[in-house]
């Protein structure tokens, strides 16, 4: 199992940037597909973005398409979500997982399985 922890949230105005960080500890973080949740106040968790453990793929809810971009350096295990054009209704504590198949993060894929590890989350208030 990998280990996860989250970083770089905080306080941003609305149409700000912010940058997430996700670092993991273990062998085999190469050989994982990473991805981004989020869980506003009052709502259900909601999937953010995925990518494959050869950047390959990627995968995007449509209400940050344009505006959120996720990628990884394998060098330094480590997954990012460059968070841009931040709206209020993006905030929420963002939790960051790691999972055997990048089509286990995308609901409209109708594939089982589940995830390997989570983070801790991190979290994100952008303001009006």
């Amino acid at each position: 199992q990998v280990q996860l922890v989250e970083s770089g949230g905080g306080l941003v105005q609305a149409g700000g940037s912010l940058r997430l960080s996700c670092a993991a500890s273990g062998r085999t973080f190469s050989h994982y597909a990473m991805g981004w949740f989020r869980q506003a106040p009052g709502k259900e968790r909601e999937f953010v973005a995925a990518i494959s453990w050869s950047s390959d793929s990627t995968y995007y809810t449509e209400s940050v398409k344009g505006r959120f971009t996720i990628s990884r350096d394998n060098a330094k295990n480590t997954v990012y979500l460059q968070m841009g054009s931040l709206k209020p209704e993006d905030t929420a504590v963002y939790y960051c997982a790691a999972a055997q198949d990048v089509l286990i993060f995308v609901p409209w894929i109708p594939k089982g399985g589940a995830l390997d590890a989570w983070g801790q989350g991190t979290l994100v208030t952008v303001s009006s």
